[in-house]
């Protein structure tokens, strides 16, 4: 089997339009479909005003709109250029994404933290989760609302990951904790640059278990591949890819 492993598109179908697809018999997403210039502007506006002590800016109805329409007219324009190829799956990233309105589309499922057996290969489907070491390297809005939502979502990770027994690939959205993960984006905020921005749980997760591959994305400039024991991790950044020929 031909798998193509594709990093966080972000909306770029022209990006995509350069990976040799025919052929391939699957296509697997790290998340972030979908183009968030617009949330990630508001997110880093937040910031600073944090760093100015001034309180979070909340979004008006009219500025929620925008975020998911060009969140999903964008992330549906992608995947159904993809899902002519070959079926397609997909984890969800930090960039939201409609469950019932992607799962609609013919030949794309988003997965939410399930291991499936296609063709005899095993694939873990981990969405992003928030881990407590972000929050506290980061240091966001709401300091403590933001550590008890975390350590929610870190301990399911957790649970999930237990589950993902004898996994040939696993698919995630952040990079494990200090691999392939660090913050270099110049856009990025000062007080963000240098730090590790992957998870702690998920590379626990790999060091005990060892799955062949890790596919994952989110912090773009840690694009590249490094291994973790046996394991192969790959941060495929912006619609980077990978081509697998898996034999069973």
């Amino acid at each position: 089997m031909k798998i193509l492993a594709i990093g966080d598109p972000h909306g770029n179908l022209s990006k995509l339009k350069r990976i040799p697809i025919k052929g391939v018999d699957l296509i697997l997403l790290t998340g972030d479909i979908g183009k968030a210039d617009l949330a990630r502007k508001i997110s880093f506006e937040n910031v600073e005003r944090k760093k100015k002590g001034l309180p979070k800016k909340k979004l008006t109805r009219k500025e929620e709109k925008a975020i998911d329409n060009e969140v999903m007219k964008s992330s549906i324009k992608i995947l159904k250029y993809l899902s002519k190829f070959a079926p397609v799956y997909t984890i969800q990233g930090n960039v939201g994404l409609d469950h019932s309105k992607i799962n609609k589309i013919r030949k794309v499922s988003l997965i939410k933290n399930k291991l499936r057996n296609i063709n005899a290969v095993r694939i873990g489907f981990l969405e992003y989760f928030i881990d407590t070491c972000w929050i506290r390297d980061f240091k966001p809005f709401d300091y403590r609302e933001s550590m008890k939502k975390a350590k929610k979502e870190t301990d399911k990770a957790r649970r999930v990951l237990k589950k993902f027994k004898n996994v040939d690939i696993l698919i995630c959205h952040q990079p494990p904790y200090g691999i392939l993960d660090k913050v270099t984006w110049k856009k990025a905020p000062k007080h963000y640059q240098g730090k590790h921005a992957g998870s702690k749980v998920i590379l626990d997760y790999i060091k005990k278990t060892q799955p062949k591959y890790v596919f994952c994305g989110h912090i773009h400039e840690g694009k590249g591949m490094k291994k973790i024991g046996k394991t192969e991790v790959y941060n495929l950044g912006i619609a980077g890819y990978k081509i697998l020929k898996v034999k069973k």
